[in-house]
């Protein structure tokens, strides 16, 4: 076994849910997911296409007919940033479009530069690889005694460390915007900075916008700040995107990378050893849902800005509870005062009080120190009133 592996670290977060197996009652906030299941005419797509006989191979990057959606797609919330079917690559998910961008693009001993809190898979996937994890810590940006909460959110990124901290040697700065957990977002200014910094120390920029229409604050195209709004087809910019969250296509495993031009081949050669293509049902549901996306987005988003706006006011009233509303993203990410272990918390917090919360030192690597016990809550729920009896729980749990 390689070693990498052998000491890979598990995930905190399925250290927790482990912890509530088998316990009654447990109110479970802690993966990323919502409650609600995939749009009927999603489903009947995929159905369809099983009917239809069609089980077999599709081209490594895709169907034709799919990059070309995702193409015009990517085109009408980004129109300047030229993008083609050439420089579309259909995944097996988020999570494989990122190892994909990673096996593309790190050797080992390579440096990858990361902003923390970020998702775990985003800290351990260069390390797979062989390459040498660097890491920038946003820093708390939390309410100030008797001032109202930041709209920025709980976090914010201090260019004048992170700039400098980008060099010649670093081949990858990884930046996840909207972020999971915090749902801290980059400004244009900042991704203008940086991507001018990149431009001069020839660093690549994998850019995780996942959650970029799940954004709460006014914008012309409903979404948030994007690497494809400022930078040009030959920048050495790779962005990650996923069916997943914004479609409600979780389980699905679907998403899509766009490339710089003249990538297509290179990416189409490393999806072939990993997964060889997306299945073909699979991308034909995700047709329908690109055809029905301002359907289905809009009204996800609006709902998500009702459980976040409910948990975020209800949090806040509570004692030693610290947290600010995410301008994007899934999550409310808050600190509890007086706690220094997050993990331990929230262990405790199953046990004891049957609410099920992903530790915040999930989302570090182990090495960092953590800055004090954040929890992750995923506000993504059909239900409020679901929310309304955790955070309840949470309440009674801090009385006692």
């Amino acid at each position: 076994m390689r070693s990498v592996v052998r000491n890979l670290e598990g995930s905190r977060i399925r250290e927790v849910a482990n912890a509530g197996l088998g316990l009654p009652d447990v109110l479970a906030f802690w993966f990323g997911e919502g409650d609600e299941v995939t749009p009927e005419a999603v489903r009947q797509a995929a159905m369809d296409s099983i009917q239809q006989g069609e089980t077999f191979y599709s081209h490594n990057l895709g169907l034709p007919e799919l990059r070309q959606a995702i193409a015009g797609y990517t085109q009408v919330l980004h129109p300047q940033a030229g993008v083609g079917i050439d420089r579309i690559a259909v995944t097996s998910g988020g999570v494989s479009a990122l190892m994909v961008a990673f096996q593309t693009l790190v050797d080992a001993g390579d440096e990858v530069l990361l902003i923390t809190p970020i998702w775990p898979n985003l800290l351990y996937q260069p390390a797979l690889l062989g390459g040498v994890v660097r890491t920038v810590s946003l820093k708390p940006n939390l309410p100030k005694e008797g001032a109202g909460p930041d709209p920025r959110g709980a976090w914010r990124l201090d260019l004048d460390e992170l700039l400098p901290t980008i060099t010649p040697q670093t081949k990858v700065l990884v930046l996840n915007s909207p972020n999971n957990p915090s749902g801290w977002t980059l400004s244009r200014d900042e991704q203008a900075a940086i991507l001018a910094r990149c431009r001069e120390t020839g660093t690549w920029i994998l850019a995780d916008e996942v959650y970029e229409r799940l954004y709460f604050e006014p914008s012309e195209n409903g979404c948030a700040p994007s690497f494809l709004d400022i930078c040009r087809p030959d920048d050495r910019v790779m962005v990650a995107h996923s069916f997943s969250k914004s479609f409600l296509m979780t389980g699905w495993r679907l998403g899509w990378l766009v490339l710089p031009q003249g990538f297509s081949d290179a990416v189409g050669k490393v999806i072939e050893f990993n997964t060889s293509c997306a299945p073909v049902f699979v991308q034909r549901a995700g047709l329908v849902a690109l055809a029905q996306a301002e359907h289905i987005t809009p009204q996800l988003v609006a709902h998500l800005q009702r459980c976040r706006d409910r948990l975020v006011a209800q949090l806040q009233a509570l004692p030693r509870v610290q947290v600010s509303p995410a301008p994007g993203g899934l999550y409310a990410f808050f600190r509890l005062d007086g706690e220094t272990d997050s993990l331990a918390l929230a262990k405790r917090l199953v046990r004891e009080a049957r609410l099920g919360l992903a530790p915040g030192s999930a989302f570090f690597p182990i090495e960092q120190t953590e800055p004090a016990a954040w929890l992750r809550w995923c506000f993504a729920s059909q239900d409020l009133g679901r929310l309304d009896a955790g955070v309840e729980r949470l309440s009674r749990w801090l009385r006692t």
